[in-house]
């Protein structure tokens, strides 16, 4: 894996987002506008999407660029989000080096072959970089369409990643993936690594494409032990962002980093540790609280409770007005939801959050 290269054209080299509120947030600056956007909030909920969908499976939406670039543009369109978060699925690398996965509706991905033994994880092939052509098309069209909105890349975690390919799907508690941990330690690292490697290098398609900054998501760390996390996870998270080296911290050209686990509140300062600029926080948590677990040096990203998204506005705009006035503590923040856009939510109320967070409302 070579370093990062950013084309002369790349929107932090020319200057189109390098003062956009969110990476100056995300850099430890609190700009005079607080930026939000939401963890999901390409599809879902919006009907444009649902309309733009019909007919194709997740999977190939996610690999048409075309497709992808729309259904990533439409809720900066709708909302008047600070960011464009990219449209794909953190198991579309997994697919692209040669892994059986679908995205079944109602369930999420469903592995053909599960992963359970040392044999199945040296038979995993490490992905071509050729093959992430799709994704890097998709990206160029969306950061030419965005102007002075930043993108945001994303991929999952390898823990995350490794969970669903030894659990064959979704699980509740990630019982065989943690029982693998302990009783195959060696192939549980050698199953990591590959992980952080096609995660890495999704990631690194998308930044050399044109993102401006990236997420990567732990969707199902809150099942691990804080000891567990940092002896037998975190190593392989670090790994996944190091595909992202080569970028001086110091200059604008700098992409910056967020890390975000669900359920990972024991372990805040593990995950920032692991290469991260920026730590996102879920509901669990009360920002002030998070910003004190991690010293008061780190900008935090969250945490509207997304269950109440459907609760009375007035009910909601004081659990807005609370959400802004604790991410304070923190150097800097970046508002969002503790977790996803749930998708019957009602898209006018996003966007009556975003005027809430711009001071509009």
């Amino acid at each position: 894996m070579g370093p990062v290269t950013l084309s002369s054209a790349h929107p932090l080299v020319d200057g189109r987002t390098t003062r956009s509120p969110l990476v100056r947030a995300l850099r430890g600056d609190r700009p005079e506008r607080t930026p939000v956007w939401f963890m999901r909030q390409a599809g879902r909920s919006l009907p444009e999407y649902r309309e733009l969908r019909v007919g194709t499976a997740m999977l190939d939406a996610c690999l048409n660029p075309a497709m992808a670039s729309e259904i990533t543009l439409q809720p900066v369109r709708r909302h008047g989000v600070d960011a464009a978060v990219f449209f794909s699925d953190i198991v579309v690398p997994v697919k692209l080096a040669g892994v059986g996965v679908e995205i079944v509706a109602g369930r999420g991905p469903v592995l053909e072959s599960p992963i359970r033994s040392a044999s199945d994880v040296l038979a995993l092939r490490p992905i071509d970089p050729a093959a992430l052509d799709p994704i890097r098309e998709a990206v160029a069209l969306t950061v030419a369409e965005l102007g002075e909105t930043p993108l945001i890349g994303f991929a999952g975690a390898p823990y995350t990643l490794a969970s669903y390919l030894v659990e064959g799907g979704p699980s509740k508690d990630q019982g065989r993936a943690r029982a693998m941990m302990y009783a195959d330690p060696h192939a549980w690292a050698a199953l990591l690594n590959w992980c952080a490697d096609v995660s890495g290098e999704f990631l690194k398609a998308q930044v050399e494409a044109g993102a401006s900054a990236v997420q990567l998501f732990d969707s199902w760390v809150g099942s691990l032990s804080r000891r567990d996390y940092q002896r037998r996870v975190a190593p392989h998270s670090a790994r996944a962002l190091s595909h992202l080296r080569g970028i001086a911290d110091a200059d604008d050209r700098h992409v910056p980093k967020i890390h975000f686990g669900l359920g990972g509140g024991e372990f805040l300062d593990v995950m920032r540790d692991v290469g991260a600029d920026a730590v996102g926080v879920d509901w669990r948590i009360p920002l002030d609280e998070a910003s004190r677990r991690l010293g008061g040096t780190t900008p935090l990203q969250g945490n509207i409770d997304s269950a109440l998204l459907a609760a009375p506005w007035s009910t909601l705009r004081s659990h807005v007005d609370e959400v802004l006035d604790r991410g304070l503590a923190a150097p800097a923040h970046v508002v969002n939801l503790g977790h996803g856009v749930p998708p019957e939510t009602d898209p006018d109320v996003l966007t009556r959050i975003v005027r809430v967070v711009h001071g509009e409302l």
